[in-house]
């Protein structure tokens, strides 16, 4: 699933793509992948400008001309491409929003979702969501108050949306291990140093991501040279080599999601 550094870079790229353009149509080929009947959700979409694309946690906002918004979430195995048509890749299109001669590709909705949304509804929709990580007023003071009171792992605290936004079972298992920090791990347990450890490996893995586009596999256009370069020190590397001390990476199930650490010099 995409997480904080994916779709930052996805903003960024989209909005050099398609901000300020109108979009010329739309096509919906899953009617399940919006929330509004499908003649309504074409009708408010063609024709509209894209005045602004921002992020929050793992969604996408686009706002659109006339008021409206289009909240973007990926979910499993959803991604994007942008170009023409004879650029796409040979997968199933849900949704398809038109710029003239080129195209956003909307690909692999079957849990994700683009709705329609009044800029009030979109909010109501994001309202729970934890404070970002990289904001300038998320401090190490701001990270212990969201902590205070928390029960459980610390992976289970990272992943839980509405204590920190963006983060998901691949990037908290990449900030534990550069922390040095057992998944499993009481939050109570930690002592300041661990705490600080944390805060700053928050800060350090999730802008490595951002500055390497993330790690999706699939290119979000022709020729890109951009996205899916970030490599993972643990997470998915079942049985090789720690790059830190060596020992074997192991994968156990720690809050219901499959974990990689170092059994050795993550305590």
């Amino acid at each position: 699933m995409p997480e904080l550094p994916e779709m930052e870079t996805y903003k960024t790229l989209l909005r050099s793509f398609i901000g300020g353009r109108k979009i010329t149509d739309v096509a919906i080929q899953r009617e399940k992948s919006i929330n509004v009947a499908v003649e309504r959700f074409v009708n408010e979409v063609s024709n509209q400008t894209i005045q602004k694309i921002s992020r929050r946690a793992k969604y996408l906002v686009f706002q659109l001309e006339n008021g409206s918004c289009l909240l973007l979430h990926l979910m499993l195995g959803g991604w994007m491409f942008f170009g023409k048509e004879e650029d796409k890749p040979e997968r199933t299109i849900q949704v398809k929003l038109s710029f003239g001669d080129q195209h956003l590709f909307f690909i692999g909705l079957r849990l994700g979702y683009l709705h329609l949304l009044s800029p009030e509804m979109v909010d109501e929709e994001l309202e729970k969501i934890g404070p970002e990580p990289l904001a300038p007023a998320f401090t190490l003071e701001a990270f212990h108050q969201r902590l205070e009171k928390r029960k459980g792992t610390m992976k289970s605290v990272l992943i839980n949306q509405e204590v920190l936004a963006g983060i998901g079972n691949r990037y908290s298992d990449e900030i534990l291990w550069h922390a040095e920090i057992h998944p499993n791990k009481k939050v109570h347990e930690l002592n300041e140093s661990q705490s600080l450890r944390v805060f700053e490996s928050i800060q350090f893995i999730l802008r490595k991501g951002i500055e390497q586009g993330g790690y999706m596999e699939n290119p979000l256009f022709k020729g890109d040279g951009k996205t899916g370069h970030y490599q993972m020190f643990v997470h998915d590397k079942e049985g090789e080599q720690c790059p830190r001390c060596h020992a074997q990476i192991i994968k156990e199930e720690i809050s219901s999601r499959k974990t990689f650490f170092c059994p050795n010099c993550q305590q």
